[in-house]
């Protein structure tokens, strides 16, 4: 069974399936979706839960030893297993089969996945666990459903923003739920009779003693070594996760990556602004308005330096994960600084 996001409530409500498969690339409503089955599991008598991250080596005999076995007080047990990439490989494919061929009504199966390509839908063990099972597939959400998304967000705790306000945060946001989340909760303490209005927006924004990642950006943009490490310090210290920080930086160095590319290519600087902003979902007007710093950047930045930061996110998200080892905050460190122009980041793989 494939279900939307929005239709999962009434489903849980409804029966309790054997097996969730959510998978999707928008971090928030992902999380939102499994605790929403989880909490819900919980309530039914889910009491126990197991986490596998599967990897390259990973051992399908463990899970399949906890599967079929019950604990000392014979409690009902969430598996949840998060495959990344959602490649099981053989030996994955040849347990979860095996796990459906005598599955028990004591165990619930959460897997969760970064987006499944057709391929991936098309393999035999995901068209087993869909057959018995519930597969809710996640999409981003459009930049032009964003401001309902937020208003439906704050309607949840009871507040409401004017439309001029949910505009304002939306463009601020672009598309980041887990910055949109966090800029909510901030907008929450400043709202005056639970109302959140233009100007209160304005407020947070205008706070001086404040800081975002779009500040963040903009000082790399301009090359203000000393403002990006206590901006990012800052951020640090008022607990913004590092994924924000990555997603951040990554979407702003692909699109410097891309502007490179067209204005090497003797593209008019309106044209590759516009085509840049169509091709990666920003906001045309937006990236008008920073123009002068982008080109500052691109003018330092060659294209091969470009790729090696777009590869250095990825070691970043690795080790965000715990698969690989190091600091992530002194890897995105790093990373802002060498966008702000400090020697480039050479990346082996």
């Amino acid at each position: 069974m494939k279900l939307r996001i929005d239709q999962l409530g009434a489903q849980l409500k409804k029966q309790l399936a054997p097996v969730y498969i959510v998978s999707g690339d928008e971090p928030l409503q992902v999380a939102r979706c499994c605790d929403q089955i989880r909490q819900y599991a919980r309530d039914t008598g889910f009491s126990e839960r197991h986490v596998y991250h599967v990897e390259n080596g990973f051992d399908w005999g463990d899970f399949l030893s906890t599967a079929n076995s019950l604990s000392l007080f014979a409690q009902k047990q969430i598996l949840e297993l998060r495959i990344p990439n959602g490649k099981p490989g053989d030996a994955g494919s040849k347990a979860l089969l095996e796990y459906l061929s005598h599955p028990s009504p004591d165990n619930l199966l959460l897997m969760i996945t970064d987006r499944l390509d057709n391929t991936l839908q098309k393999s035999k063990w995901f068209k087993a666990l869909e057959q018995v099972g519930v597969f809710i597939p996640i999409w981003p959400i459009e930049s032009g459903q964003l401001p309902g998304w937020l208003a439906q967000q704050l309607k949840v705790d009871g507040y409401r923003a004017t439309p001029d306000a949910l505009s304002l945060i939306a463009e601020r946001v672009e598309g980041n739920l887990l910055a949109a989340s966090q800029e909510l909760e901030k907008l929450k303490l400043l709202a005056r009779d639970k109302t959140i209005d233009e100007a209160t927006v304005r407020e947070a924004v205008s706070d001086s003693a404040r800081y975002d990642v779009f500040q963040l950006l903009d000082s790399a943009l301009e090359g203000n070594i000393k403002q990006c490490v206590r901006i990012l310090g800052i951020l640090k210290g008022e607990g913004i996760e590092p994924p924000i920080i990555l997603w951040a930086l990554a979407r702003e160095i692909r699109l410097l990556s891309h502007l490179s590319r067209q204005l090497s290519r003797g593209m008019a600087r309106d044209l590759a602004i516009e085509q840049s902003a169509k091709a990666l979902g920003f906001v045309p007007f937006m990236l008008k308005r920073r123009t002068s710093l982008l080109e500052k950047a691109i003018r330092r930045s060659s294209e091969r330096n470009l790729r090696q930061m777009l590869l250095y996110t990825g070691k970043i998200d690795r080790c965000i994960k715990g698969l690989e080892k190091g600091n992530a905050w002194d890897k995105l460190l790093t990373l802002t600084l060498n966008l702000a122009g400090l020697p480039p980041i050479q990346v082996i793989n």
